[in-house]
């Protein structure tokens, strides 16, 4: 007989057997229907700190020394970056770039003046949604699902992608305002 030990945990004999323990990690099946946009799941849920930042911040892609169009971030408060085209905000199309790479995500946060006093401003950050091949800020490989946050010339790259992205915005010295 198999017996009700065999089917919790035990044998035959009565001994104990060593069973996995339950695994309350988040599947993430639960909001795998609300966070789903064209028939693709999304990997990233914008926080509750999400903002549309006041700055009119841009990214500046090259790769090598030829500068690519002006990517202007400023008129949404979140940017997903990856070679999923049907969802994604901004482009990876190199193979070493997953599908859902990583966000910039503009969030209000407490800041201190330079007078010592507290405020809230919208600054913006940069999250791996571990991809494969990582997510880099200033040629520094960030930890995945963790925010950091960006500050004007920071450079980006993703995955072995040549392509490297300067954030500036429009009141960065050198910058043109072409647009707004």
């Amino acid at each position: 007989s198999s017996g009700i030990n065999a089917e919790y945990g035990g044998d035959k004999d009565g001994e104990k057997k060593e069973v996995g323990a339950p695994n309350y990690e988040r599947s993430g099946k639960l909001t795998e229907e609300r966070n789903t946009y064209k028939g693709v799941v999304i990997k990233y849920t914008e926080p509750a700190e999400a903002r549309i930042p006041k700055t009119k911040w841009r990214l500046y892609p090259f790769k090598g020394d030829e500068a690519l169009q002006t990517m202007y971030i400023h008129r949404n408060s979140g940017y997903l970056i990856g070679r999923e085209r049907k969802v994604v905000d901004i482009p990876a199309d190199h193979p070493s770039c997953s599908s859902q790479h990583a966000v910039i995500q503009f969030r209000l946060v407490d800041h201190t003046r330079v007078d010592g006093s507290q405020t809230k401003k919208v600054k913006p950050y940069m999250m791996d949604l571990e991809s494969t091949n990582g997510s880099f800020l200033n040629n520094v490989k960030i930890e995945p699902r963790r925010y950091y946050e960006l500050k004007e010339r920071d450079i980006i790259k993703f995955g072995f992608s040549s392509r490297e992205y300067v954030l500036l915005h429009e009141r960065s010295e050198g910058v043109r305002d072409g647009e707004s």
